[in-house]
């Protein structure tokens, strides 16, 4: 019988920690002094004696060291820069940071498809299925799809109800896209969803033509025969309204420049990116043509199938399978090819080129970074599918990421008449974007062993939009969910968005089940992307000590209706609201300023050019909801300011392991009139403190695995750095990605549930005693 559970610790030297205890506690006991004021280490001398006398009285090696780390780091541990919660900090320090690498059988391609695909799709030799273009289904891709652009036509709205997708001229059935058509002399030039409608005082009357401007008349040739020649030459101006060019792949006055278009890990090269969907050449397959479905020379192979040693072999292989024996490192995690209606196909049919993904390119193919507001989904995928922990080997797996580009749902809920939350989601985007995942864990459920035999508490999903994983299905609730939102419910109970389309209070408990928005055991909240600015690396905003910190406090952002912004009450569950009215700096639009506004104290409305400089000046800003999450967390860490979080019970990014107290300060709601005299009665040694830590840590808040792919396929395709490049490139400390693989891997060997599986026979990496046992 298992006596009970216990996780446990082993020294760099392979001893127990009798022999190395007193060696790391000194070393613990100098990072710690770095970090805490002087007070703090005279604590840390009285925890020294603590630990012999710990040791003296006969405690357990490992049990010796986990509570003499935590009494000493007065529930911290410092672990590559950043002070982690005591017991993660403790297994990392002394697992994660010396696991070896051991061989895993990595399975390619080999299993042919029906007919080849037709060339409308690419093969996935894993499985022997196509994953087909957009517009195309079928076992063999052989059916043609129809997208239509416009909705519910009628006599009284001849061109349908209001979509994105809206057409007054040619429709492109196979992806829902509106061009110029037959006829033209530019057929495919695109005829945005503005363009094409009578224009009056400023409205649109979707019931009119204006065929003069899309097609000209006597004196102008109109939108789809007009030359860019005669227009840049201005022998012909362009009349308003002007038709933009808003699907990606093309640029100019007349969307006359092809570019590239935005694929996943842009096709690794191995590929030709289709608005969004990689076509892979021969011998490649996977979302990202990443995966060799033949055995060409190592060297052309990716990153994560190249390792110091490797070995091919085909023995005991059906169906020409090929097996690479490659050495890798836990945690191990299996990437889902799903299906492309879950990823590739909203990337392929988005009806304007900045949704979905966080880059586009300009007509030189140089990289056009946006501040997409759910870009980190894209910049994690991409990190894993290049990542050393990738693996295709499902046996050898610790977790299963489902790659649902499910904030690309959100974004395209309105896009098309395919895509449409009125009809079956009560106009609920959230419930809609939830069904794409209940869909997914239906197909991996039915197709895949993996699911069944854990009841999905080793996979992993992310839900990157305003209020995460509150409208998760109740199916995948075992697994761990990714979030920007971490609402523990300590608190708020429903919905706190005040964007009706996105209040999930209404979608029916019977789907939704009655979990909370996010579980701190199991969950784990991600940093929102941030656009690679160069800027603040280069003037080193992150490191500036406090005396180049005039300002006690400052938050810029919409401060709510009375000062021109949001007019609902609940918008920032009102918490921005009541700061401007007693802080505002600028008098609102009845001429008030905050009741208790001082000159050290900027709260202001509207976002100035100097915003990154103020941050950088600040001692302390401010981190307040919007319509869920926002991330100002990102702001004031990547400026080294200290956050100050005013938002009771909901987490922010690793706040359920890294230790928050030592680089923030969080106010409960009900004392935010009093935010100045707490943050002055913060004394300079503990400022400095909190400074330094968040210097030491604020990488961990960036996405620079993934805007270092990028800055590399640049270099290597057109031989071409530019300065966003040249600064994320020298970064060096653990970005997000890096933060998440460490925390997957301390949850892999201490995550309970991990218990009541069989125990296996898998090489970990690391020392027995490093594993949860179970005695």
């Amino acid at each position: 019988m298992w006596r009970r559970l216990r996780a446990t610790c082993k020294g760099p030297t392979g001893g127990g920690w009798q022999a190395v205890g007193l060696g790391a506690v000194v070393c613990g006991l100098v990072l710690h002094i770095t970090f805490v004021p002087f007070s703090s280490t005279l604590q840390s001398l009285q925890n020294l004696k603590l630990a012999a006398n710990l040791n003296l009285i006969g405690l357990a090696a490992e049990d010796h060291y986990l509570a003499a780390c935590q009494q000493m780091n007065q529930g911290a541990v410092v672990f590559q820069n950043a002070s982690w919660k005591a017991k993660v900090g403790c297994w990392l320090n002394q697992c994660h940071a010396h696991t070896s690498s051991f061989p895993v059988p990595e399975v390619l391609g080999g299993k042919s498809c029906d007919q080849g695909c037709k060339e409308r799709g690419v093969c996935n030799e894993e499985l022997g299925h196509c994953r087909c273009f957009l517009g195309f289904s079928g076992v063999a891709c052989e059916e043609l799809q129809t997208l239509e652009c416009n909705d519910r036509v009628s006599k009284e709205e001849p061109f349908g109800i209001w979509r994105v997708s809206r057409c007054a001229s040619f429709c492109d059935k196979s992806r829902s896209w509106c061009l110029c058509g037959k006829g033209t002399r530019y057929p495919q030039r695109q005829v945005s969803e503005a363009c094409g409608f009578v224009i009056k005082d400023g409205l649109e009357d979707l019931t009119k033509l204006d065929n003069d401007n899309v097609y000209g008349n006597a004196s102008y040739k109109g939108w789809c025969n007009l030359d860019a020649e005669d227009v840049y030459e201005a022998k012909v101006p362009l009349k308003t309204p002007y038709c933009d060019c808003r699907y990606d792949g093309v640029v100019g006055s007349l969307c006359e420049q092809p570019t590239e278009c935005s694929c996943i890990n842009q096709c690794s090269n191995n590929g030709f990116c289709q608005n969004g969907f990689c076509a892979c050449n021969k011998g490649w397959y996977g979302v990202d043509c990443s995966v060799p479905s033949s055995i060409p020379s190592p060297r052309h192979w990716p990153r994560w199938l190249r390792p110091s040693t490797l070995n091919i072999t085909t023995e005991n292989v059906e169906d020409d399978m090929v097996t690479a024996v490659v050495e890798k490192k836990r945690p191990l995690i299996y990437i889902y090819d799903l299906p492309p209606e879950f990823n590739a196909h909203m990337l392929q049919g988005r009806h304007f080129k900045f949704h979905c993904v966080n880059r586009v390119y300009d007509a030189s193919n140089h990289t056009f970074w946006s501040d997409q507001l759910y870009g980190a989904e894209i910049a994690l995928y991409e990190s894993l599918l290049a990542s050393e922990h990738r693996t295709t080997n499902g046996n050898e797996a610790d977790f299963f990421y489902v790659p649902v580009l499910s904030a690309c749902a959100i974004t395209q809920a309105d896009a098309a008449p395919h895509m449409d939350i009125q009809r079956e989601y009560m106009g609920l985007r959230q419930y809609y974007a939830g069904d794409f995942n209940k869909r997914a864990y239906m197909h991996i459920r039915d197709n895949f062993p993996f699911w069944n035999r854990t009841s999905g508490h080793d996979h992993i999903w992310f839900f990157s939009w305003d209020e995460g994983a509150c409208a998760a299905p109740k199916e995948i609730w075992n697994s761990t969910i990714l979030v920007h939102w971490g609402n523990t419910n300590s608190k708020h109970k429903g919905s706190t968005t005040a964007y009706l389309a996105d209040n999930w209070n209404d979608i029916p408990k019977e789907w939704r089940g009655d979990h909370p928005c996010y579980d701190p055991l199991k969950d784990i909240v991600l940093p929102s992307w941030k656009v690679p600015d160069p800027y603040p690396i280069l003037e080193k905003f992150w490191a500036r000590p406090q005396e180049e910190r005039p300002t006690l406090f400052y938050f810029n952002g919409n401060l709510g209706e009375a000062y021109g912004g949001r007019p609902e009450a609940t918008y920032s569950m009102g918490i921005r609201q009541k700061l401007a009215s007693e802080f505002g700096s600028k008098p609102n639009k009845a001429g008030k300023l905050g009741r208790q506004a001082t000159q050290d104290v900027l709260v202001l409305a509207e976002r100035t050019p100097d915003y990154r400089l103020d941050l950088s000046k600040s001692r302390f800003c401010g981190v307040f909801p919007g319509d869920g999450w926002s991330g100002r967390l990102e702001d004031s860490v990547l400026h080294g300011c200290i956050p100050v979080i005013i938002q009771d019970g909901i987490h922010l990014p690793f706040e359920n392991v890294l230790h928050y107290d030592s680089f923030s300060v969080r106010i409960a709601e009900e004392k935010l009139p009093n935010l100045v005299s707490i943050l002055q009665a913060i004394n300079d040694t503990e400022v400095d403190a909190k400074l330094a830590a968040v210097r030491g840590m604020w990488q961990r808040f960036t996405y620079h695995q993934a805007i270092k792919q990028e800055a590399e396929r640049q270099k290597q395709q057109y031989n071409y750095t530019e300065e966003w490049a040249t600064y994320y490139s020298s970064l060096t400390d653990d970005d997000a990605f890096s933060t998440l693989i460490q925390v997957l891997h301390y949850k892999l060997h201490n995550d309970k549930w991990r218990i009541e599986q069989k125990k296996d026979n898998k090489h970990f990496g690391i020392p027995d005693t490093c594993r949860m046992q179970r005695l």
